[in-house]
């Protein structure tokens, strides 16, 4: 009975034995497919390379630049053995600090700029420049240089008179393409802040308010000479014209009278009509004697006497 027992005992400690060893054998597979699907992603991501509009990616391996993805979208590098870098490729805006410059007639001024930049040849880029950090010390020097070129080159009237844009253009002309190498391009040079240190400002601004001034007398004198000149034309023109016009109705005048002692002359060509027309002309001179009054007193020998004598 008791081996019986014991024989019963062995056995089922033997079948435990076996079920703890079939058990971790039968979750390997399970553990080994998850490891493997894990990593598999892993690589999968790492592998995955997603370019924006606005960026450049570069696929470089042991620290070299491999190839360049320009276009937007999904592409796929070697994981683990390649890394993707991005670079902006939109414009980008980079401000100078303001800075003192001198003009050809040794004058300072104190220019604020700031420049509009584009990546356009991302390798040349990162083998020139590596970054935008770098790139942006770059331009600052090239365009600072440019400028000081420029307004060293000009009076201080006429950089001042330039701030419409002249210079900005004049700027850019002389940097040129001097930046190519680099795999940028300047869009714009743009000054924001162009002016006068402030211990020059007031005398500056005094000394072209007074040639202001100067130009506006000049300016004036010159309009007054000119004006006097077209009154004296005008003046002589008018007196010849008056001249002229009172001749012509003198001579009209003149001609009128004849024509109205020749029509007198036609009309009164008879002894009656004469005595009448000189009845008429008595009556006028008589008219005009009396000026008012309503009695005319004649002598008997007046003229007028004896007209009227003679119609009586």
């Amino acid at each position: 009975m008791n081996d019986n027992n014991t024989d019963a005992k062995s056995s089922r400690a033997e079948d435990d034995k076996i079920e703890r060893i079939r058990q971790p054998r039968s979750k390997t597979p399970l553990i080994i497919a998850l490891v493997v699907v894990v990593l598999g992603v892993i690589i999968f991501i790492n592998s995955m390379v997603i370019t924006n509009e606005n960026e450049y990616k570069l696929i470089k391996q042991f620290g070299k630049v491999e190839r360049i993805v320009t276009s937007a979208g999904l592409s796929f590098k070697i994981p683990f053995i390649q890394t993707s870098d991005k670079l902006p490729k939109t414009m980008l805006l980079y401000d100078l600090t303001a800075s003192d410059v001198i003009t050809q007639d040794k004058k300072t001024m104190v220019v604020d700029s700031y420049v509009l930049w584009m990546i356009t040849d991302p390798l040349k880029f990162t083998q020139t420049l590596t970054n935008i950090t770098n790139a942006e010390g770059r331009i600052n020097t090239i365009v600072y240089n440019s400028m000081k070129n420029i307004i060293s080159s000009m009076d201080q009237s006429d950089v001042i008179s330039s701030r419409d844009g002249a210079l900005s253009q004049a700027i850019m002309n002389n940097i040129g393409s001097s930046v190519d190498q680099y795999g940028i391009r300047l869009v714009a040079v743009e000054t924001k802040h162009l002016d006068l240190p402030s211990d020059n400002k007031a005398a500056v601004y005094e000394r072209m308010i007074s040639e202001r001034n100067n130009i506006a007398a000049s300016y004036s004198a010159n309009g007054e000479a000119d004006a006097k000149i077209i009154r004296t034309e005008t003046d002589n023109k008018i007196i010849v014209d008056v001249s002229e016009a009172e001749a012509e109705a003198e001579e009209i005048i003149a001609e009128g009278e004849a024509e109205y002692m020749r029509i007198l002359s036609e009309a009164y060509n008879t002894p009656e009509r004469a005595e009448f027309y000189t009845f008429v002309r008595a009556l006028d001179a008589a008219k005009k004697s009396l000026k008012g009054q309503k009695t005319l007193i004649l002598s008997s020998n007046s003229p007028l006497a004896e007209i009227f004598n003679k119609v009586e």
